[in-house]
């Protein structure tokens, strides 16, 4: 296997995580759709489906497009969280939240992982300087501050609120 496609496969890695954070982002904006965060997880979602397709548009341009059977196993492990976390097993409709914003969160670290690794191997792929990785960083790390917010909101909600 040539070192591009490897890139390709860890690529297509992230974009199941992708879809993912996209769906959890989205689950957690209808749970809290009432609250005052409401607006923030909007703009999560709405970010979060950005990043997805700046990463569609690297792995396009690189030409690494996914193997079906991967992207299949891909929808399907994005599935597991979201049975995790469900209500009716956490009991708390806070400690979902939590829950949620912590799969979340490990989502934008893991992106921030990612631009961090293709900013590190742009010589080797020039073409990845096509993109503003740096760009893509700086989001990931906004996205990451903007979900601790809410999930220590939901900590503090599940764990320090009167019986």
């Amino acid at each position: 296997m040539t070192a591009t496609e490897r890139l390709g496969t860890y690529l297509n890695g992230h974009v199941a995580g992708a879809n993912a954070g996209v769906a959890t982002a989205e689950r957690l904006a209808g749970r809290i759709r009432t609250e005052p965060a409401a607006g923030t997880v909007a703009q999560l979602v709405a970010d979060i489906t950005s990043d997805r397709e700046q990463l569609q548009a690297i792995i396009d341009r690189l030409g690494v497009s996914g193997h079906p059977i991967k992207k299949a196993v891909g929808r399907v492990a994005g599935a597991v969280p979201r049975l995790a976390v469900a209500e009716v097993l956490t009991g708390s409709e806070h400690l979902t939240v939590l829950l949620e914003a912590e799969t979340l969160a490990l989502g934008v670290d893991g992106k921030l992982a990612l631009w961090e690794a293709l900013m590190a191997v742009v010589p080797a792929h020039p073409q990845l300087g096509d993109f503003d990785l740096a760009g893509l960083a700086a989001r990931a790390r906004e996205q990451r501050e903007r979900v601790e917010e809410i999930r220590l909101t939901a900590a503090r909600r599940s764990f320090a609120a009167a019986e």
